[in-house]
């Protein structure tokens, strides 16, 4: 679910992702909430490929935080790496994720 985020476009990523959710991206855009991080991902998304490590999953009940190392790639930028994590809550069996935050790494 996590690497759909990055590889499916913004209609999979809003689609798994809460209402008010926060996302917190390298500056710019900063935070984001809401109708916000849509404006930015429709600009940012089309990963073609996405390498994830250092996988961890935390979870407690209803609530799993995903962390990460990613190398992220598309034609014409740089290959993008970053620290992530990400938070879901399990809303009536549905993972919804409500927060998620990058910190770009070299």
């Amino acid at each position: 679910m996590e690497e759909r985020f990055w590889t499916s476009g913004a209609d999979n990523a809003r689609a798994t992702t809460a209402t008010n959710a926060v996302m917190v991206f390298p500056y710019p855009p900063g935070i984001l909430q809401g109708d916000q991080i849509w404006t930015h991902l429709r600009e940012r998304t089309g990963w073609r490929t996405v390498v994830m490590a250092e996988r961890r999953v935390t979870r407690c009940r209803d609530i799993a935080i995903l962390t990460y190392r990613v190398s992220a790639e598309k034609p014409d930028v740089p290959i993008y790496k970053a620290l992530c994590a990400s938070t879901y809550l399990n809303d009536d069996d549905r993972w919804l994720r409500i927060s998620h935050q990058q910190t770009a790494v070299n």
